[in-house]
C-alpha cells in the first residue's frame, strides 16, 4: 500500500545528526494576553525542512508518543516545534472549540516559520486534522502535511466527517492508520487518500488508533517504523527543496 519514497540513507540520517539538538522551552502567544507552551529541539546542522508537531485531543506535548517522535524527527535533522493548545495548557480535559484552535496552531506555525524555510504539519489525530483545516481551509501555505491517526470517523459516532478541504490542499500529504483503528479505518480513509493529488496512507498492521499493537501482530516497534517512513517522506520535500522545487 505504501508507494512513497524511497528510504532516506543511513548515511544522510550520519550527517543530519552529528550535533545534538538543542532543546528550548518556548512561550507561543495566540491571542492578547494568552499564550501556550512549546517545546523547540534544534539540530546542527539542521535541515531546511522544519515540522510542527500537534498533539492529539487526550496529552499534550509531552505526552510519549509526541516526545518519541519529536526525538526521532530532530534526531535526522529536522527543527520541530511541538505545543499545547489552550485547553491543555489551562488544566482542562474538553477541547476548545476550533476557533480557538485553529488560532493557537496557526500562532505556532507562523512561530517555527520564522526559524526554517518551510513548515510541515504534522498531528497526532485532533492536531493533525487541526492542521488540515489551518491549510485546507485557512489558507496557511504548508510545506506538507503528515497525519498520526487522522480521525474521519468522530469518538461514539457512525457517520465520517466532512474532508472537502483535504482536496483543496495541494501540498504532499502523508497518512498513517492502524488496521485496528476505529477511527481512522484504512478501509475509509484509502479512497479518500487515493483522489487526493499528492497524497500517500501507510497502513500499520494491527495497530489501533495509538498505534499499540495487540500481542497477535507479532514483533516491530511501530514507533521506530513512524519515524522512519516520516524521515524518508521529509526526506524526498527536502531535496524538492534544494533542488528548487515546491
Amino acid at each position: 500500500m505504501y508507494e512513497g519514497p524511497p528510504p532516506v540513507s543511513v548515511r544522510d540520517v550520519t550527517l543530519l545528526a552529528m550535533a545534538s539538538p538543542v532543546t528550548r522551552r518556548l512561550r507561543i502567544r495566540w491571542r492578547r494576553g494568552e499564550a501556550v507552551s512549546a517545546t523547540f529541539r534544534r539540530p546542527t546542522p539542521a535541515a531546511q525542512t522544519a515540522v510542527l508537531l500537534a498533539p492529539g485531543a487526550g496529552g499534550g506535548r509531552r505526552h510519549p508518543f509526541m516526545a518519541v517522535l519529536q526525538d526521532g524527527l530532530a534526531a535526522a535533522g529536522h527543527p520541530v516545534l511541538a505545543f499545547d493548545y489552550p485547553y491543555f495548557e489551562a488544566g482542562r480535559r474538553a477541547p476548545d472549540r476550533m476557533e480557538v484552535l485553529l488560532a493557537a496552531h496557526r500562532a505556532a506555525a507562523e512561530r517555527l516559520a520564522g526559524y526554517a524555510p518551510q513548515v510541515v504539519l504534522a498531528g497526532k489525530s485532533m492536531g493533525g486534522r487541526m492542521g488540515s483545516h489551518l491549510v485546507g481551509d485557512g489558507g496557511w501555505l504548508a510545506a506538507g502535511l503528515v497525519y498520526y491517526g487522522y480521525p474521519l470517523v468522530p469518538q461514539g459516532t457512525k457517520p465520517a466527517r466532512p474532508v472537502d478541504h483535504l482536496e483543496r490542499i495541494q501540498a504532499p500529504q502523508l497518512f498513517f492508520a492502524g488496521t485496528r483503528d476505529r477511527l481512522s479505518p484504512p478501509r475509509l480513509v484509502g479512497p479518500i487518500v487515493a483522489r487526493l493529488p499528492r497524497a500517500t496512507l501507510v497502513a500499520i498492521e494491527g495497530a489501533d488508533h495509538g498505534f499499540r499493537r495487540s500481542p497477535r501482530s507479532g514483533d516491530g516497534d511501530v514507533m521506530a517504523r513512524l519515524v522512519a517512513e516520516t524521515v524518508s517522506w521529509l526526506a524526498a520535500l527536502e531535496r524538492r527543496y534544494l533542488g528548487g522545487e515546491r
